[in-house]
């Protein structure tokens, strides 16, 4: 039997692995925590880069030096046969095709590289290579939703190939994109795959999860055969190349993760409408006290805002921890105004700062930690923990992750930390993963 090829994913931010489980996140890409990754048991890993939060240059030179190392530690350990993934956003935004060119660069040369951004878990599917979100019910073209304005990675089309030639700016046209269609999915494409040569631009029809599996199926025949593929891809085709069984411990059941059932803590960074809406309906639960940080306090020069913050707010926390209760830490909802980009990118980052300076405060005995947002997520892991890898424990709620820190933590030994992206879940998403957690405090 021929071994299958790892899988290693590239994730531009800490989300990307809601529907896997059992494998590794590595929040560092020196060649030795690479080589952790590419030795592991699991058929996949992800290396969180968190591009998507940085410009483009800055997004190239990151995706540069982890291919470089990743180029190091394959030889290292001999890997004959790696998939690559640059996971990104279903809703197609991105640095794209930025990342791709610089993996093919260092990692190439590809026989092709694939356009799948389906992600049922979100509602998002494609059909007649044309990308559609589910909005209140309806499928609707990607180009004609909130996230096609986007000010950073905005576009003007949902037919993925007017999308390829838009983002290569007519380096690649979009008659020369090759289509894999629904019905060329189901009758099986390993054949079209053998011949795809060059770096040849590929988009992907999926509607359903076997509408992914069947194409991984022959992906993995073409690449054991000895073709070698580059993917720019949603979650939802990680599923069907890792092929996982079942979850040990089912979604509903993961209060047996919590640290001695006792109660946690949440910090909320995102801001998006439904963040703010299950915000609004875990405030409501047992058990669960708000506490709103005053970010524009962070604009006053004239004291040391970001440490008086953080002692009060420290302060506040330690008291609802002691009467067995959950702080629930969220930045104000008000949207502030900046001079420029660059300012407000830097506010961001000052807001970031003090969460993780609220988070490194936290009570050592918390049962458990849920982050919601992208970028509050990915700080989460990677400054506020500290972490040099995570093992990824499954979802909690569908594309809701849950992962846990290593014994050997010195703040939080064994700590599960769900990681809440911030455009998922219904209005109740936030208090369902809490009330799944907390069971025993309601």
């Amino acid at each position: 039997m021929t071994s299958k090829p790892k899988i290693i994913v590239l994730d531009d931010d800490p989300t990307g692995s809601q529907t896997v489980h059992g494998c590794l996140l590595l929040m560092q890409w020196d060649v030795e925590t690479l080589r952790i990754g590419l030795i592991d048991d699991a058929p996949i890993f992800f290396v969180l880069t968190n591009t998507r939060a940085l410009t483009p240059d800055k997004a190239a030179v990151v995706t540069r030096e982890v291919c470089h190392n990743l180029k190091e530690a394959i030889a290292l350990e001999h890997i004959q046969d790696f998939l690559v993934v640059s996971r990104s956003d279903s809703t197609l935004r991105g640095h794209y095709p930025i990342e791709t060119d610089v993996i093919a660069e260092e990692l190439g040369p590809f026989d092709a590289h694939f356009l799948t951004p389906a992600f049922f878990e979100g509602g998002r599917t494609t059909r007649e290579s044309v990308h559609y979100l589910k909005v209140n019910g309806v499928d609707t073209p990607v180009h004609e939703t909130e996230f096609a304005r986007d000010s950073v990675f905005g576009y003007q089309h949902s037919y993925l190939p007017d999308y390829v030639e838009e983002k290569t700016q007519g380096r690649i046209k979009a008659n020369q994109v090759e289509r894999f269609l629904l019905a060329d999915i189901r009758q099986g494409v390993r054949d079209r795959l053998m011949h795809l040569h060059d770096n040849q631009c590929c988009v992907v029809d999926a509607e359903t999860q076997d509408d992914l599996n069947n194409f991984a199926i022959d992906v993995l025949a073409a690449a054991s055969a000895g073709k070698r593929f580059l993917f720019r891809s949603a979650a939802s085709l990680l599923t069907a190349l890792a092929a996982l069984p079942a979850q040990p411990i089912a979604p509903e059941a993961m209060a047996q993760y919590v640290r001695e059932g006792k109660p946690g803590a949440v910090i909320v960074g995102s801001h998006v409408k439904k963040t703010t809406e299950q915000l609004a309906a875990l405030l409501q639960q047992p058990g669960i006290v708000g506490l709103e940080v005053e970010v524009a306090r962070l604009l006053d020069p004239s004291t040391n805002p970001r440490r008086t913050l953080l002692a009060e707010i420290t302060e506040q926390v330690n008291q609802i921890h002691a009467a067995g209760k959950t702080p629930v830490i969220y930045t104000s909802r008000q949207e502030l105004t900046f001079d420029d980009v660059q300012t407000r990118l830097d506010f961001g980052e000052a807001v970031s700062g003090l969460l993780m300076d609220i988070l490194r405060q936290l009570p050592s005995d918390i049962g458990f930690l849920i982050s919601k947002g992208g970028i509050t997520s990915n700080d989460t892991l990677s400054t506020g923990l500290a972490l040099r890898t995570a093992r990824l424990l499954g979802q909690v709620l569908p594309g809701v992750s849950m992962v846990r820190t290593p014994a050997d933590h010195p703040q939080f030994p064994d700590l599960p930390v769900v990681l809440f992206p911030g455009n998922v879940g219904d209005a109740d998403g936030l208090a369902t993963v809490y009330q799944r957690l907390s069971g025993s405090n309601l």
